[in-house]
């Protein structure tokens, strides 16, 4: 059974995101074994001083990087990422799955990803085009990763 990790800068606060991430959590095991790693968001006090923002997605980076499992095919979610249609997501998935045995996807805080991230990457992600919450990144990425595994099982879920 593939392994997939989602690894996440910040944390839910309100329980309507959290149980959107129980849900998800519960239909993946039907396909995977899958498991989150909560990272702290660093605490900015200057939000407007880019070197400030720049420090913290560093530090934030540094401890993304050593929670990456070894030899997982690793997509960072990033704006100026790759964009898809669940197909193809389902494909990239299956296709990383196949070749590494684990995928790992990242998500940043809401400051984004530090750049040693995005290179470290073997896929960067854009999930839209369209600004969201930060918190509804990792409810609405789940989904996306249940819908990849549905297509490839052949499910009728995609439609």
């Amino acid at each position: 059974m593939n392994r997939v990790t989602l690894i996440s800068v910040g944390t839910l606060k309100e329980n309507y995101w959290k149980e959107a991430v129980a849900e998800y959590r519960k239909r993946l095991g039907a396909f995977c074994r899958f498991e989150e790693v909560n990272l702290r968001e660093e605490n900015i006090r200057e939000e407007d001083n880019p070197a400030a923002v720049r420090d913290a997605l560093e530090a934030e980076g540094e401890r993304i990087l050593r929670a990456i499992p070894e030899g997982a095919f690793t997509v960072a979610l990033c704006v100026e990422g790759r964009s898809c249609d669940s197909p193809t997501l389902a494909r990239l998935l299956g296709e990383g799955c196949d070749r590494c045995g684990r995928a790992v996807f990242i998500i940043g805080s809401s400051h984004g990803l530090s750049p040693v991230v995005k290179e470290r990457a073997d896929l960067r992600l854009s999930v839209s085009a369209l600004t969201f919450p930060h918190q509804l990144m990792r409810p609405l990425l789940m989904e996306a990763i249940y819908r990849s595994f549905s297509i490839l099982a052949g499910k009728k879920y995609h439609k």
